[in-house]
This record gives C-alpha cells, structure tokens and sequence, in this order.
C-alpha cells in the first residue's frame, strides 16, 4: 500500500476505533479489516455523488456484514455526505443517532439498506441488480449502467438466505454484481474451522459467479481484480483474505476483536503500531481533504449524466422521472374504477387468488414499473397473468421472475429492487411458507419499503394438503409486525380494493392473504369509494344489532349465512367485514364505534389463530377460530369439523342473549 493509501485507510480504522470505544460497544474488527478495500473501491471504482446521495446511476455499495456499521458511516462522513456528522459518529450506538449499532436505511443518506440480519444485504443486492437491469433495457444503458457492490461477511455465506439469493443472481448472469467476502476467517465463537469447511471457489463457480482471491492489504491485486470484475459476464465474487482487527498487536486475527471495544490500553498500542500520532475523531486537515475530493468526482459524472439525460425526449423523460419519483399512472384510478363496475355487474364467485389475477390482468399494462414473481408456486398463487413477461438470463425485459423455490430470497430480492427505486415488486407463495421468508419481511416493514406480498392458500380453507400447509398462527404472526398492513379480502371487490391500498402506500409493505377456495360475491351496493381502506365496514346493517358479527376473508359469508339465520328467529344483527385490522385501527373513535357497536354482543371468525381479536369483541365477546392445527380433509368438512360454521355462530348468540 502507498503511503496516501495507508493514511486513508488508517483513518477509516481509527475513526471507527474511536466510535465503538466511545460507545464501549460495536464491531471494530471489520472496519479495520477491510479499511483498505473500501478505500481502493471508493478512490478509483465506486460511481457516487455526496451531495446527491439518491442520484438514481450511483454505483450501490451494501455493507451486508451490518455489524461493521462503522465503516460505513466513516465512509460517508469522510466523503462528505451531509447526511452523517462527526459528532453522529460520536454518538454512535445512541438514542436517535443515525449511526446505530447496524446500518438502517434512510432515504437520501448513503445508507442503502438496512442490514446487520446476516445474508439479508446479500439477497437485497441481487435485486439491486436486478432492478439496474431492468431499468436499463427500458430506459438504455446512456442512463442506466452502474453497478452493486457489496461487502459480506463469513456469517453472510453460512446464511442459507446467501445460497438462495446468489444462485439465482448466477443463473440470471447478472454481471453488475460485484461481492467482497471478508475472508477473515474468524466468526463470534472463534475462527471459522470450527463450523465451516466449505470450497468457496467450487460454490461460486458451481453457481456461475466468477470467482477471485486476494490479499485484502495488497493494494495491486485488490485493483486487478476489481478491474477484472469490470469485465466479467457473470456476477463476481472476490475473496478478500484480511486480518480481522488489523493492527492491533494483541487482539487481531481473534474473535476478541470482532464484536467488543478494544479497550483503551490496546487502543494506544494500534496507534503506536500504525503511527497514528492524533487524538481521538482528530483528523488531519490534508487527510479529511483528500477523502473530500474522493467524494467529489461524482458531483462531474453526474453533471455528464445528466447532460445525457437533458438530450431525451420529452417522453421518455417524463415516464423516467415518474418511475424513479415511485408516481402511478395517472390514468390508474379510472382503471381501477371500470374494472370495479365489471366485477360488480358479474358478481363473479371466485377464490380470492383468482380475483387477485383478474386485478393484475387489468392494471399490469398500465404499470410497466410492477414486476412480479413466485416462489415456483405461479399456477396457485395467480401471480403469472396473460401479460406477464419472464425475465430469463441477459434479457431483462420482461416484468415476471421465476424465483424458484426460494422465499427468504425472494422476499430480500424484492426489498432490494424497491430499495433501488423504479420498482414495485410484488411476489407470491403459500401463506403457510411466510416461515420461510419472514425475516425479509419483517425488514420490508422496518425500512418502510412499497413491498407487495401474495399470500395464496391462506387457511384451513385449502383442504386435503392438510396441517402441514394450513396456516394457523400466521395472520396473527404477520398482523405484530409494525408497519405492516394485512389485507384479507372477502370477495372480488374487496381483493381489488385491497390492491389498490397496496400500489398507492408508499411507506410500508402489504400483504394480500388470499383463498384457495371459491368465494360468494358479498358486496351489495355499488361505490366508487374503496371501503377496504377503512379497515373495516359494515356489509349488512340492522338499526339496533344485538350481536355485531364480524369477520375477514372467507369468514365473511358464514358471518352472513348466521345473520340470515339469527333473523329468522328475531335476533336482529349486523356483519362487519375487517379485511385489514391495521387500517381500522388507524381510524377515529367515532368511526370505530360505529362499526363495532359498543352496546352489542360480538362475535368474530376468522379460520385462524383468535390472538388479536379479543381487542373487537371485548371481554364478554366471541372469538372463532382455531386452537389446533388443521385436518386433512375436503374444507367443508374441516369447517364442520372445527365448529367454524353459521349454525354454531347462532347457537353462541342465543347462549350469550340467553334467547
């Protein structure tokens, strides 16, 4: 390493030093061991611009190994990003600070992605990566041609999310993907010949990556591979082989420097070792001002790019500037509007899934920016429609991926595309196999992302595939995690309605829980209103109800068939359909009283876990559902089986009128 590059790097080591002593918490062993490829990489290769940090051809740098947060936020305060402070990294690890103890997304910052989950940054790069190519053959390579990096850790390739994510970036050849591997061989319990002994050149090349070793502290052979990369038709992989806590004479190469401060007696032995002659957040002025012009080159590429971007047509810019600025169509809403009049004058009986399709068969033309996929379930979850195009290897003009059986990276690909911008991912499974791809989700929901989930097969209602795929606890599961709607639509109209809740959030995912079997057409009037935006609403009302039924999804027509029931014998009642409790939740008092009358007796069913509902029915309340797991059998008979039926609705309202 020349002497400008150690002091470079050495600055990104002892900032970070500083920040995790300061705290007396973090992760100082990977900062200091891969300070000198994240400054090789952010000196000659990385495409960024400080002062427009959501410039849309940035090169995308994700620092999945999260714990190593330091040397992220060092790299954005050296290169002048407004965004981070010296005295945030100061502050780093403490309340309201935005250098937390792991990376969390922030539009308009640097921070790409929230990572720290080990493997989640890896799989949201690959839909970075699918995203860029997306984008560039709508738009042409003269706008869009930059590429991923990422820095991954040991952790990040025992993830099984990792063996997921970048078989599939293999088998699509995406070649503007460019992984360094901290190959430091250390993890928390001790050096990594404890769990792994993996060929790491036979994985990758066994998945179509190009793969490449280097010293991490050779400043030649990390630039030549780089430049290799710059070449390559596949995704690359480079093996850095680093020393974990890099200059400090008792604790490098050792688990002891990974997860815990140094400790100030060792913190004057790496100065000394490294000549690093200034006191703690010192940095010398040439320094700071050598990282600053670093960061400056990117304010000229953009200028050129933009340039570029000036000589378009009106058109094309337009329809750019609309995709990247996440703005629908405008002509959505009349859309959305004609195809709720034809469904209500069909009155269809479907399976919510196939109501699902009929909505994505109508507005997919019209959306070029929704780009769908499952998880090798498309026939069942009617995710794949007419106007579904596949994307396949080195063409990407399609709007469908075939994610194959892969739902954690799934899930963390679409977060990744929605990250990039320009996007909105939807993507489809069994509701029973969100097991597989929660932890994704759950970061959808954290980072605010407009993520779109497809939850087929959402009950016991599927059938003879029995408990082992009939969700049980999953609604109540998905229904805890902040941020996040959950939608479960009764009919046609409501699964249309619900769709267009999920295209117009901005700031959260959605998940749209849908049925395998056939469901009655509920909706009795005609209204232009999207009534599944209010959460809840009454489907049929009597003036003065002695029991409010209230119900989600296929539950509703029960609900229904047990209000005709009840009025048979003089029991006056109201149905409620609730296909998303998050948004009734979010309205006022008054409109939530109205619905849910306070003075009456009330049931709920759903054919699901009842944690959730007793907040609706309320200490004298009903709650149907289910307390076990499910039966293998024709879904009529699991309903009868499980008491989730009309009948037993009347029967629990007698008891509890005593009538």
């Amino acid at each position: 390493m020349s002497n400008l590059l150690k002091e470079l790097s050495n600055t990104i080591r002892f900032i970070s030093i500083d920040a995790v002593e300061k705290a007396n918490s973090g992760h100082p062993g990977l900062p200091m061991g891969m300070a000198d490829v994240a400054t090789i990489l952010f000196k000659y290769y990385l495409k960024f611009n400080p002062k427009n940090p959501n410039w849309i051809n940035r090169d995308r740098f994700v620092l999945s190994a999260g714990h190593g947060s330091m040397l992220l936020y060092s790299l954005l305060y050296l290169t002048g990003y407004k965004s981070i402070s010296l005295k945030d990294i100061q502050n780093f690890r403490q309340l309201n600070s935005i250098c937390a103890g792991h990376p969390e997304y922030k539009k308009n910052s640097g921070i790409e992605a929230t990572t720290g989950p080990l493997g989640q940054g890896l799989s949201n790069a690959v839909g970075m990566a699918i995203a860029e190519e997306i984008l560039k053959k709508k738009f042409g390579s003269s706008l869009i041609n930059h590429k991923t990096y990422v820095i991954a850790s040991d952790g990040d390739l025992m993830e099984g999310i990792s063996h997921e994510a970048m078989s599939l970036a293999g088998h699509l050849k995406l070649k503007n993907l460019i992984v360094f591997f901290d190959n430091n061989k250390i993890s928390i319990d001790g050096s990594t010949k404890l769990t792994v002994s993996d060929n790491y050149k036979k994985r990758f090349e066994s998945y179509g990556w190009s793969f490449q070793e280097v010293n991490g502290h050779n400043e030649k052979q990390i630039s030549r591979a780089i430049k290799k990369t710059l070449k390559s038709k596949k995704p690359s992989l480079i093996s850095c082989k680093t020393i974990i806590g890099y200059g400090s004479p008792n604790k490098s190469g050792k688990e002891s420097s990974h997860g815990a401060a140094l400790g100030n007696k060792e913190v004057q032995l790496v100065r000394k070792k490294l000549n690093w002659k200034y006191e703690p957040f010192e940095i010398p002025k040439n320094i700071l001002n050598e990282w600053r012009e670093i960061g400056k080159k990117g304010n000229l590429q953009e200028k050129k790019w933009n340039s570029i971007y000036n000589k378009k047509g009106k058109k094309i810019k337009d329809e750019f500037t609309r995709l990247i600025n996440g703005k629908l169509p405008k002509n959505l809403d009349k859309i959305i509007e004609k195809e709720k009049r034809k469904f209500f004058d069909s009155k269809p009986t479907l399976a919510s899934r196939k109501s699902s399709a009929s909505v994505l068969e109508a507005v997919t033309n019209n959306l070029p920016e929704l780009i769908g996929g499952s998880a090798d379930l498309s026939g069942s979850n009617n995710t794949k429609t007419k106007h579904s195009t596949i994307i396949k290897p080195s063409n990407f003009k399609g709007n469908y991926i075939h994610y194959g059986v892969r739902e954690h990276a799934m899930a963390g690909i679409m977060n990744g595309m929605a990250l990039h911008g320009g996007i909105i991912p939807y993507g489809g499974t069994f509701l029973i196999f969100l097991d597989y791809c929660k932890p994704s989700l759950r970061l959808s929901a954290f980072m605010g992302l407009k993520v779109i989930y497809i939850f087929s097969h959402d009950s016991i209602g599927l059938g003879e595939d029995g408990p082992t795929h009939q969700p049980i606890e999953h609604l109540f599961h998905l229904r805890a995690i902040p941020n996040l709607n959950v939608f479960r639509p009764a009919d046609t109209i409501e699964t249309l309605e619900c769709w267009e809740v999920a295209l117009k959030s901005s700031t959260n995912p959605s998940v749209i829980a849908l049925s395998r079997q056939k469901l009655p057409f509920i909706t009795e009037t005609f209204s232009k209103k999207n009534m599944s935006r209010l959460g809840a609403y009454e489907i049929i009302a009597k003036t003065v109800p002695e029991v409010t039924l209230i119900a989600s999804g296929s539950e509703v027509q029960i609900a229904i068939d047990a209000q005709k029931k009840l009025e048979n014998i003089n029991i006056n009642s109201k149905v409620v359909s609730m296909p998303c409790q998050e948004l009734f939740d979010k309205q006022s008092k008054e409109y939530r009283e109205k619905i849910i009358d306070k003075e009456s007796m009330k049931i709920s069913i759903e054919a699901g876990s009842i944690f959730g509902w007793e907040k609706y029915v309320g200490p004298n309340g009903i709650s149907l559902g289910m307390k076990s797991f499910g039966k293998s059998a024709p879904y009529k008979k699991i309903y009868e089986h499980f008491n989730l039926t009309s009948d037993n609705i009347v029967k629990l309202a007698r008891k509890m009128l005593k009538k």
